[in-house]
This record gives C-alpha cells, sequence and structure tokens, in this order.
C-alpha cells in the first residue's frame, strides 16, 4: 500500500510540474524579455512554486485514493438500499456541507461583504461584515445541496440535462433584471468559485456512482452535470438574497 501510494506521489508530482510548466514559462519570459528585471525575492518565488507543485501533487493523490472512492461507494450503497428519502437527504447534505468548507466561498463571501459595507449598503462594523458574508455564504451552500438533489432526481429519472441548463439560465437572465445591481456581480462570480477543489471530487463521484449502479443508466452521460447545476444555482439564490437583503 504505501509502495503504491509512493508511486502514485512520484507520478502525481512528475504531472503537477508539466501541468505548472507553461505558467512559469511564461512569467520568465515576460519578466526577462518585456520587463527586463530579475524576479523579486527569487528563493522565496522558487520555494513557493515548490510548495506548489507538492501541494497539487498530494491534493490528487488524496482525490485518487480518499474522496472519488469514499463518493462512489455512498452512492452505490443507497442506491442498493433503495431509500429515496435517504439518498436525497444525503445528497443536500453532501452538497451543503462541502461547499460551506470551501475556501475560495469564504475568501470571496468575506471581499463581497466588505464591498457591499463600502458602498454604504450595511454598517460598516465587523458584526455585519461577518453576518453578512456568513449570510451570503450559507445561502450558497443551501443553493448547491438543491442544485444536487436536482440533479440526483434526474439521474434517478432520466431527464434530459440540457433542460435544466437552458431553463436555469434562463431564470439567471430574468434575475438580472430585477436583482440589485450592486449583488449582481457577486452572485455571477460566487457561481464559480462554488465549485472547487472540496465540492468538485465528492459530487462528480456521486453522480457518477450512482449511474454506474442503476439499471440503464450510463456514467458518462448520466452521470455527469451535477456541477453544472451546482455552477448555476448560486447565481439565482444570493440574488434572491439581495432583493430581500437590500
Amino acid at each position: 500500500m504505501l509502495r503504491q501510494a509512493a508511486a502514485a506521489l512520484g507520478t502525481a508530482l512528475l504531472g503537477s510540474c508539466r501541468d505548472l510548466a507553461p505558467i512559469v514559462v511564461v512569467i520568465a519570459l515576460f519578466q526577462g524579455m518585456i520587463l527586463r528585471q530579475p524576479l523579486p525575492e527569487f528563493f522565496s518565488i522558487a520555494m513557493g512554486l515548490g510548495l506548489v507543485i507538492l501541494g497539487l501533487a498530494l491534493f490528487v493523490v488524496g482525490l485518487d485514493i480518499g474522496l472519488f472512492p469514499l463518493g462512489e461507494a455512498l452512492a452505490e450503497e443507497f442506491a442498493r438500499k433503495g431509500s429515496l428519502t435517504w439518498l436525497l437527504v444525503f445528497s443536500f447534505m453532501l452538497g451543503s456541507g462541502t461547499t460551506v468548507a470551501e475556501p475560495a466561498l469564504i475568501a470571496i463571501t468575506r471581499e463581497g461583504a466588505l464591498a457591499v459595507s463600502e458602498a454604504g449598503l450595511i454598517p460598516r462594523t465587523q458584526a455585519s461584515i461577518a453576518g453578512y458574508a456568513l449570510g451570503v455564504r450559507l445561502t450558497v451552500a443551501v443553493s448547491v445541496g438543491v442544485a444536487i438533489v436536482i440533479g440526483v432526481l434526474r439521474i434517478l429519472r432520466g431527464w434530459p440535462l440540457p433542460y435544466f441548463i437552458l431553463g436555469g439560465y434562463g431564470l439567471v437572465m430574468l434575475m438580472t433584471l430585477f436583482a440589485p445591481k450592486e449583488i449582481i456581480g457577486l452572485a455571477y462570480d460566487l457561481g464559480g468559485v462554488t465549485t472547487s477543489t472540496v465540492t468538485v471530487p465528492l459530487v462528480t463521484a456521486l453522480g457518477v456512482g450512482l449511474a454506474r449502479t442503476i439499471r440503464g443508466r450510463d456514467p458518462l452521460t448520466d452521470g455527469f452535470g451535477l456541477i453544472a447545476l451546482a455552477s448555476l444555482t448560486p447565481m439565482i439564490f444570493v440574488m434572491v438574497y439581495g432583493l430581500v437583503m437590500h
């Protein structure tokens, strides 16, 4: 087991170096040919780059040996037990719980709350800013939980994904006409950052695991699409939150 983990880590390290190489080359070329200046604090940057490579490699290995198998195993067990209610409850809790833990969501809701306070929409106090950020964060978490429930029902019933995507973005455009202009940009950004490092692996594994277990479903055509729904619903929910709050 340790030997397999070490081999997987070595492969992941090589993959991380390969993936980051274009970024390093672009920065080096522009720094040397356009700006014509040496990199400031070169050793600190090199150390940071090494930590990024190591962190990416560990993250990828962790997904492969931990999160993906866990998500698929849980989905398969719930499908075999045949309890739709508990499967939907689990789907909602999984979507909401992973979203609350997203580092990118925590960061952008904090920045959004600061911007809202600077615009004079809420009092410029730490309590108001923290409360507003928490409210947006919980709103996004609930929206992702709802999206995962809808996505699981879609897999179970075999409903076409394009109907949900087209209808959802139609609702997003409609909400954009009525939502406060101060919240629209934040809502659109939250749709992107919601599905990040914590949510994507488990939600993807849930969808693929369900599609593999249910007879007549194809993991490729039916197992994916949950992430698209999870990116869509936060925009709607946050704009509704903006209407209520402002």
